[in-house]
């Protein structure tokens, strides 16, 4: 009955799946982690969502709006981690795209690796906003190949605001892309402070494209639910861990 409600619906809360199957929210949390074990649906913060086959991404305008408050609230710690007048380096992606919303009027100057932070960070007076060029990447509208790179590599930023496809503590932190990979590395080496920000369930993920370590951040912001020994683990690397 879950696997048919999502197929229908795409996603749906604990406490809707509770209401449908007349189990409590316990039974239906323990129920989505074997679900999600075999690969029919994928959780989400609150609830589950139907899977995406093989091959197959999910349009940015469907991820934009997954978790859009617990990702405001994400951004809302890192905008306080950046100063005024200090250089950043934003990267592509949902919970980037919302740090960036977060810092529209600030004073800063922003290096952003996607069209879509570019606009956010750029719809009120303030910032001095920077694209690199190269190509765009279709739906994501993020910057890739070697002129973005090197437009990197030309930038020395007080700050890096990374997200990662996955960021597991032993497999490290990666891409699905390789051009992605290539083009977060170069940032994470331009950059003085390094933060990840990311929903806990990046951390239990892996991709095929390794681009950092947990040592090559400075700061991992990320939410409350996330397992502690896994945020141990970043701890020990030196990670300041903030839980939101």
């Amino acid at each position: 009955m879950i696997i048919q409600s999502l197929q229908t619906s795409g996603r749906l809360r604990v406490e809707q799946l509770a209401e449908l199957t007349g189990v409590s929210e316990v039974t239906i949390r323990r129920d989505l982690v074997d679900l999600e074990s075999h690969g029919t649906l994928r959780r989400v913060t609150g609830g589950a969502a139907r899977t995406v086959k093989d091959g197959q991404d999910v349009p940015y305008a469907v991820r934009i709006a997954e978790d859009r408050d617990v990702k405001a609230r994400l951004a809302t710690v890192v905008a306080g981690l950046i100063a005024d007048y200090e250089s950043v380096i934003i990267d592509n992606g949902t919970t980037c795209h919302a740090v960036a919303r977060e810092l529209a009027g600030r004073p800063v100057t922003a290096l952003c690796l996607s069209l879509h932070a570019a606009v956010a960070l750029g719809s009120a007076p303030g910032a001095r906003v920077i694209i690199p060029g190269g190509p765009v990447e279709t739906d994501t509208l993020a910057l890739m190949g070697s002129q973005a790179i090197d437009s990197v590599r030309s930038m020395q930023a007080d700050v890096l605001v990374l997200g990662a496809c996955s960021a597991s503590a032993a497999r490290g932190l990666t891409s699905t892309l390789y051009e992605d990979a290539l083009i977060k590395r170069a940032s994470i080496e331009s950059s003085a402070r390094r933060i990840l920000v990311t929903l806990a369930d990046k951390l239990n993920r892996t991709s095929n494209f390794r681009f950092g370590r947990p040592a090559d951040l400075t700061h991992l912001v990320i939410t409350a639910d996330a397992p502690l020994e896994l945020l141990t683990l970043f701890r020990d690397d030196g990670v300041e861990v903030i839980t939101v």
